[in-house]
């Protein structure tokens, strides 16, 4: 695989497309150039989170040859700290011209909170006190990978903020924090020993896995709501996600170490089918 999409984690991508796709479809209108826009930024953002915390977490000691997960470029030598930083750059320049179309069409102050977004980013595991380490990941994620991202995206078509895009970016945002979930449960053995106190690591492996299982429930009973605030069953086409959802649950259960990759994937997997089927079955009603 190349290594710049390795880095780029593909099973986690679903994090950046399945806001737009929702909150666009939460939309009363639909201006295609707007939406595709509010995508270059959803995944322009996601992979330069990717890239910053292959970077930062090289840099920091974290990732080592005990790494349980997926290689990460930097660390093991296959990209230099120098070229991910220009590849992060890289990202973070088309995530912003994507937005400063956007800001100009709706509001300028679209571009505060692309600041806001580009300095969570940055500060998840990088700066002096990376919030990360602090157990505060999960709440960067639900509020930019669910609130932000899918209110803004129904924001880029009616430049107003609706219940429905509020109701449904609830869903999103639990199944994106899902994922990070299952990533820190898995890395809790070198995150410990490199002293990176996520959330996961301060729950303990029980705990962990008791809020993945919330973060499940949270994600179908959000369909529910967004069913009952549009007013129609439509919505409830969401809850396909069940089903991969379901594998990943299973193998949170019992899985340790590297044996949750898979559940990272069906996570991943399940969060995409949400996006995909909760946004059909909103632009249906």
């Amino acid at each position: 695989m190349n290594v710049w999409v390795e880095a780029a984690r593909p099973r986690t991508l679903s994090a950046g497309i399945a806001p737009v796709l929702v909150g666009t479809a939460a939309a009363e209108h639909f201006i295609p150039w707007r939406a595709v826009a509010a995508l270059v930024v959803g995944v322009s953002v996601q992979v330069g989170v990717n890239y910053a915390n292959d970077l930062f977490d090289a840099q920091r000691g974290v990732d080592t040859e005990a790494r349980l997960g997926p290689r990460r470029e930097v660390a093991s030598g296959l990209i230099t700290p120098a070229t991910m930083k220009r590849a992060l750059g890289i990202t973070l320049l088309v995530a912003a011209v994507a937005g400063l179309a956007l800001a100009l069409a709706t509001t300028l102050w679209l571009l505060v909170v692309g600041v806001a977004c580009f300095a969570a980013l940055l500060a998840y595991s990088g700066g002096p006190r990376p919030y990360a380490s602090a157990g505060f990941g999960e709440v960067f994620v639900f509020v930019f990978f669910g609130l932000v991202a899918t209110v803004g995206s129904s924001f880029a078509q009616d430049e107003a903020i609706g219940a429905l895009a509020v109701s449904a970016a609830l869903p999103v945002g639990a199944l994106a924090v899902a994922i990070l979930v299952v990533n820190n449960l898995r890395d809790i053995p070198t995150d410990r020993a490199a002293a990176k106190m996520t959330l996961a690591v301060r729950l303990g492996e029980r705990g962990a896995r008791r809020l993945f299982a919330f973060l499940c429930a949270a994600a179908l009973a959000g369909v529910f709501v967004t069913s009952q605030v549009d007013r129609s069953l439509w919505p409830l086409l969401g809850l396909a996600c069940a089903l991969p959802l379901e594998r990943a649950r299973r193998i949170v259960d019992r899985a340790i170490g590297p044996e949750l990759n898979p559940a990272l994937g069906a996570t991943g997997a399940a969060h995409l089918v949400l996006g995909v089927f909760l946004s059909v079955g909103l632009w249906i009603s």
